[in-house]
């Protein structure tokens, strides 16, 4: 896939992210975090030639493409997506099956990688990635990416992915794209998100307000998946997420590890899609 097709690509599932009502997140139907919509679309558009950069190592892809959505909004408000993006990115440059072609780049990732992933993971500041008494994104890396990245695992979602190879996006997100068939393409991306709220505890949540907090949102998450109809009018579709959504927020909590999750699902089918 060209890089032109890569970074459309891209700029398409962050767009159709926000399209959505992701419940708890930022999107056009409610700001919240001391976000808008205005600035995750800006940071997308700034990302996506840094992302899709023919060649370019995923460390490289990730500290360029983060640099240069801070440059236009002040905010980290992708680091996470771009986190699981890069190494999409350039598994689609390489011919064949994506799902192989992307174990082979986890599996390629070395200290140089780690190292310009531990800077942009330090300017943007997220509070808890990567920070471990022995591999902190604060001093220069000593492992390969993917090595640092198991070292945060266990309470990072996103880190696990670069582990599983992407199991939680192949197998939960992709999954439920599937399993949904024809429906209208707002309703596809919260069935994702929800999916991934009711899978796990959100770990963006669970580093701010603890893992207790994070089980009940994603038991409570697990409750309003069985109450929404996803072939149903978007009126009436919608109505357990508006009230799920401004519950969550009037908390400050913020699902964002399921959210980058979302993206990084919708990205993947694109590049999945002739």
């Amino acid at each position: 896939m060209t890089a032109e097709a890569i970074a459309a690509a891209f700029r398409a599932a962050c767009h159709a992210e926000l399209d959505a009502l992701k419940a708890g997140n930022v999107h056009r139907f409610s700001a919240g975090h001391g976000m808008e919509v205005a600035h995750f679309e800006r940071a997308a558009e700034a990302a996506a030639p840094f992302l899709a950069a023919p060649g370019a190592r995923v460390g490289k892809r990730i500290e360029s493409a983060v640099a240069a959505s801070w440059a236009v909004t002040g905010l980290n408000t992708n680091l996470g997506i771009i986190l699981l993006c890069a190494p999409l990115a350039a598994a689609a440059e390489r011919p064949g099956p994506l799902r192989p072609n992307l174990e082979t780049v986890l599996a390629g990732l070395d200290i140089t990688d780690a190292q310009a992933a531990f800077r942009a993971i330090a300017a943007a500041n997220p509070g808890g990635l990567g920070r471990s008494g022995a591999h902190d994104v604060a001093a220069p890396a000593r492992i390969g990416l993917r090595e640092a990245m198991a070292e945060a695992a266990d309470r990072d979602r996103i880190a696990r992915q670069y582990v599983s190879g992407f199991a939680d996006m192949f197998d939960i997100g992709l999954a439920r794209l599937a399993a949904l068939g024809a429906v209208e393409p707002e309703a596809r991306t919260e069935a994702v998100h929800l999916a991934f709220m009711a899978a796990f505890p959100d770990s963006h949540i669970a580093r701010k307000f603890g893992d207790a907090t994070a089980e009940q949102v994603r038991a409570e998450a697990a409750e309003v998946a069985g109450t929404v109809d996803f072939r149903a009018p978007a009126g009436i579709r919608r109505a357990p997420l508006h009230a799920f959504d401004a519950s969550l927020k009037a908390s400050g909590l913020n699902p964002g590890t399921s959210a980058d999750l979302t993206v990084a699902t919708l990205f993947a089918q694109a590049l999945l899609t002739p």
